[in-house]
């Protein structure tokens, strides 16, 4: 027969202070579209400008869904290949770091990449 004394554990029940609570006007597809959005650096940005390079609404879309693709496989780093630009988009981030015009990628040499992303 065991004689020893066991101390019973009950469990810490929070407080409602310290219970953080969500929205309810927010719901999953609105968390999962914020999540998507990509942000563009300030440097990106100053380069899209400077050479006047225009992503279309739905263009820009099925970049935001395949960077959310590449960050499922995994992908920190990715070269995005469009017809008229290409971009380098941190997807840990969600962020385009850099842009450039198509014409600008025929001698480059694209390091510290693990994917890349074409759209036609």
């Amino acid at each position: 027969m065991n004689t020893k004394i066991h101390a019973l554990h009950h469990p810490v029940i929070p407080n409602n202070a310290s219970v953080k609570r969500v929205q309810s006007n927010s719901n999953f597809s609105d968390l999962l579209h914020k999540e998507s959005k990509l942000k563009i650096s300030k440097h990106a940005q100053q380069r899209m400008d400077t050479r006047n390079i225009q992503v279309p609404d739905a263009k820009w879309s099925q970049l935001e869904t395949k960077v959310s693709e590449a960050k499922q496989k995994g992908i920190n780093e990715s070269l995005v290949l469009m017809d008229n630009a290409a971009f380098i988009v941190n997807v840990k981030n969600n962020t385009v770091i850099t842009a450039m015009e198509r014409a600008e990628t025929k001698s480059k040499i694209f390091t510290n990449i693990n994917g890349t992303i074409l759209i036609d």
